[in-house]
């Protein structure tokens, strides 16, 4: 894949969901010198997802959706991924 691991994300979660919303924000700076930061700029990130597929999902559920989209992206490529994933509203 060419590309940031941002860039990465985005593509695959659009793809997977269709969503209302999508943020996916780069934390990596805040966690500078931390562990986990492999000095690439791309270790640390938030995912904000808004999407009818989460409809009536817990919590947790959201969260292995976001996970099983992104593959080996989490865990492997990221050191640390926060998920924000909702349900549109009204």
């Amino acid at each position: 894949m060419t590309g940031s691991v941002q860039q990465e994300m985005e593509r695959l979660l659009n793809e997977a969901f269709t969503p209302t919303r999508l943020e996916v924000i780069n934390d990596s700076a805040k966690h500078s010198g931390h562990s986990g930061d492999d000095g690439s700029g791309e270790s640390h990130f938030t995912v904000v997802i808004e999407a009818a597929a989460f409809a009536d999902q817990s919590r947790l559920e959201r969260q292995r959706m976001v996970n099983r989209a992104l593959g080996d992206i989490p865990g492997e490529r990221v050191h640390a991924l926060a998920i924000q994933a909702s349900a549109p509203t009204g």
